[in-house]
């Protein structure tokens, strides 16, 4: 039975703009969205075009930049016509679908670049460099300079101006911090005056576009930031924004004439706050929000972490909150609005909130990219064409790579066989998913194996296939995605203690385990269950032969810091520079850097060194007639991102 979400479906306007329903994209930045003078590629027009198309009621973009003087940085003002013209474009587009699109200006992000800011401060994570303070004749320009962009963006068609920003410590969040605020003038001191800024932008964007040409604010409800650098694990120690200072600066906001608040939470200080991973849970800011809605006549509209229909269709109800503001899971998956607003949450393709792909992909390679939609940033290439010459793909391995290769095969219209040795598909996701932590990677495992029910692929389950009868199946492209198990070395005395436990084995649960644990490797696995246990409450220790835990290079800044913290916070002990020696009755023997031995009493040990792929069959089928390809972590261990690339790369050029 289909579920009605009727309160999502509901319009909603903000100022005088009547939007279709409410769900919304968040602002995000992409990499390949903007030129260096903040407009539209082709790319980025095929990006929001397709969330468009995917029923989306409102899309915000990501931040565009018009501050040219000052900071000297790129702009909408450097090209003016431009801008204007492939707005007209973009918007041409976006009509046929009846969504509407806000753009997101940004006077930069001040102390978290080491640009200018209100005051003298440490730049984000450069605390060597001390920022230059902003004058009063600098900030009348970046007003002066709104306005001009505001104008422009009316003219080349968009529905209305998102401000950034009151969130993440950037300029104007900055401004209205009192830990960041030290000026003296009309801009610093009471919260007024720190919230100036923000009243003078309203008043010039309003002067230049009409007072009915809508006006929204992002802003953070709560810093989570106990110092620079540094978060509040559970909010406590706040030098930051606190929910009652938030609920005093909505309501000068709409006095300001902010048509509506764009709400989320955190800093970059608090970073894993204001990106959250999986470890926090879905819809957690929305108390704070609630309370926010209870103190304006404005829209709130809800973020961070609040994609879960159920818990959005509920919130609409109770009138707690407006709208929804959906961000990676909009990326992972561009028609989630068509798929809720028509009943059918269960064919969502899932955001597992890894931050792998997107916001990670954005700081470290330039460009947004998502561990489980590999389309992104490539929307109007039409990788997935009919194949020209239709062929008989046989897939070894129903784990996620193999799940995937065989979808995008199937898709384009080959013929496709998948043998999978095991009774169920899933692989070493169906553990990946086992934590509380992690239900999106559960709903994520089901999303693909419901693929597979609805796709004519030929499945065969609990068969394992040799490279003989591979060659027997006339196949034009075998594809390998065997897996990979956990590392457990045998050279380890007691490692077949009924006590030790795998990896793969800790997360299904398999064996019971006690109130104290060694876990060995201080990799993300081995991080993520100790992490577990210790919200249980169980005593942890974690040993890591490496300088430091989470060393390995595709685990995000804000997963690693959450872990970090959380470990502080409950008490688990890291044991660096130590290698595992014996497991025994008594718990772990392990050799320290300093060459003495410490025997750690533990009920259970938990190996989660690494894994390593399962053996290739490749070599057997050299020779034999047709294509072979390797893929996910039977070609190299990897994590989902990986594992569903390669699959896609392959599976989309057969």
């Amino acid at each position: 039975m289909m579920k009605a979400y009727k309160r999502i479906a509901e319009p909603i306007s903000i100022g005088k703009v009547t939007l279709k329903n409410r769900l919304f994209m968040a602002p995000m930045d992409t990499g390949f969205g903007n030129l260096p003078n903040c407009i539209f590629t082709p790319a980025g027009i095929e990006y929001f075009v397709r969330r468009a198309q995917g029923g989306f009621g409102l899309l915000f973009s990501g931040g565009t930049g018009v501050d040219g003087k000052v900071d000297g940085t790129p702009c909408i003002l450097d090209d003016p016509r431009q801008f204007v013209a492939v707005g007209k474009t973009i918007n041409e587009r976006l009509r046929p679908y009846g969504c509407k699109m806000f753009v997101q200006l940004t006077m930069n992000i001040g102390r978290n670049a080491g640009m200018k800011s209100p005051s003298p401060l440490p730049a984000w994570r450069n605390p060597s460099v001390i920022t230059e303070e902003l004058t009063v004749e600098e900030i009348h320009t970046k007003v002066e300079e709104m306005a001009q962009a505001a104008s422009l963006v009316r003219e080349a068609g968009y529905a209305g101006i998102d401000i950034h920003a009151l969130h993440w410590g950037h300029l104007l969040d900055s401004f209205a911090l009192a830990f960041m605020n030290h000026r003296q003038d009309e801009y610093g001191g009471s919260l007024e005056n720190r919230l100036r800024l923000c009243k003078e932008i309203a008043e010039a964007i309003k002067k230049a576009c009409g007072k009915d040409f809508p006006l929204t604010m992002r802003m953070a409800l709560k810093s989570y930031m106990k110092d620079f650098d540094k978060a509040s694990f559970d909010g406590t120690e706040e030098v930051g924004r606190t929910l009652e200072e938030a609920i005093a600066i909505a309501k000068l906001l709409e006095a300001y004439g902010y048509d509506a608040l764009s709400t989320d939470v955190g800093t970059l200080d608090g970073y894993y706050h204001a990106m959250p991973p999986s470890y926090i849970p879905m819809g957690s800011s929305l108390d704070l929000a609630a309370e926010v809605k209870k103190a304006v006549s404005i829209p709130v509209l809800c973020g961070s972490r609040f994609a879960d229909p159920d818990i959005i269709e509920q919130a609409l109800a109770e009138g707690l909150v407006d709208a929804a503001v959906v961000g990676r899971q909009a990326i992972a998956d561009p028609d989630f609005a068509n798929k809720v607003l028509t009943g059918k949450p269960e064919t969502v393709r899932t955001c597992i909130a890894c931050n792998q792909g997107c916001i990670w992909g954005y700081f470290t390679r330039g460009r947004v990219s998502c561990a489980v939609n590999p389309e992104v940033g490539r929307e109007g290439q039409a990788a997935m064409i009919p194949a020209l010459e239709k062929k008989n793909v046989v897939v070894v391995g129903g784990g996620l790579a193999g799940m995937e290769a065989a979808r995008i095969a199937v898709s384009r219209g080959h013929k496709v066989t998948l043998y999978e040795k095991s009774a169920v598909l899933g692989g070493n996701l169906i553990a990946a998913g086992a934590h509380d932590f992690k239900r999106e990677v559960a709903q994520l495992n089901e999303y693909f194996k419901q693929q597979m029910r609805m796709l004519p692929i030929d499945i065969h389950l609990n068969t394992e296939i040799d490279a003989e009868s591979l060659k027997k199946l006339n196949a034009d492209a075998v594809i390998l995605a065997t897996g990979s198990v956990p590392v457990m070395p045998a050279s380890i005395p007691g490692i077949d203690l009924p006590q030790t436990l795998s990896s793969i084995e800790a997360c299904l649960q398999t064996k019971s385990v006690g109130q104290s644990v060694v876990v060995c490797g201080g990799g993300l696995v081995g991080c993520e269950l100790a992490y577990g246990y210790a919200k249980e409450g169980k005593a942890v220790t974690i040993v890591e032969a490496l300088d430091d835990i989470l060393l390995v290079n595709d685990v995000p800044d804000m997963n690693k810091m959450m872990l970090q913290d959380a470990f502080e916070h409950y008490g688990v002990r890291i044991l660096t520079q130590a290698r595992l020696q014996e497991i025994t009755s008594e718990g772990a023997a392990v050799l320290k850097s300093d060459g003495t031995k410490e025997i750690i009493a533990a009920d259970n040990v938990v190996m989660a060194i690494g894994f390593r792929p399962l053996s290739s069959l490749a070599p057997q089928l050299s020779g034999c007639g047709f294509a072979v390809y390797e893929i996910g972590d039977g070609n190299a261990v990897g994590n989902v991102l990986t594992c569903i690339q390669d699959a896609y790369e392959i599976a989309a050029h057969l």
